[in-house]
């Protein structure tokens, strides 16, 4: 059987929902939207949204939690909250920490329509080197980047150039189509 790369089942960038990073959260929005109006419907849609620079050089990445933790602010006050977030927290922490930090006490309307005008730059996150991986990687080898790192998903490079997104989806509809044929 061929050895699959990365590329044969990367999302094409083209086809990704992007945005400038200079655009606003409800842009952004509407750019996801139109991505996946016009995606291949055999597919998974796009969970997450591609922020490029003035370059046209992709910068960073929102997904639907970095979405919805840009509605409230306060997210920034508490400390590495991008490293915290990995860490399970019981029901009493995370009452506590909604309370010390006055998280989500206002209306969501009032937050969604305060926020809908924040800047993509302002909530977008930042992929490490940990999160790309070569366009000519093995599909094992991106499988162990993605298990090692609990990435749902690892942006595809050709050189230093982003071309692509390997999700998570993707790999494991691979993987289940694999699975299926051996008929064990």
């Amino acid at each position: 059987m061929k050895e699959i790369k990365v590329k044969d089942l990367m999302v094409h960038l083209k086809e990704y929902a992007t945005v400038f990073q200079e655009a606003t959260l409800c842009e952004a929005i509407l750019a996801l939207e139109e991505a996946q109006q016009e995606f291949d419907r055999s597919h998974y849609l796009h969970r997450a949204i591609l922020v490029y620079d003035e370059k046209r050089k992709i910068v960073g990445k929102l997904s639907q939690l970095d979405v919805i933790r840009g509605l409230e602010p306060k997210y920034e006050q508490i400390l590495d909250f991008k490293t915290l977030r990995r860490f399970g927290y019981s029901a009493n922490q995370l009452d506590q920490m909604m309370k010390a930090y006055q998280l989500w006490q206002r209306p969501l309307e009032n937050i969604c329509r305060e926020s809908a005008q924040r800047k993509v730059k302002e909530i977008m996150y930042v992929p490490s080197e940990q999160e790309c991986v070569s366009e000519d990687a093995t599909l094992d080898e991106a499988i162990h980047q993605l298990i090692m790192g609990a990435h749902q998903s690892l942006l595809v490079l050709r050189g230093e150039d982003v071309v692509g997104v390997l999700r998570l989806t993707d790999v494991f509809k691979e993987i289940c189509n694999r699975v299926k044929a051996c008929k064990i």
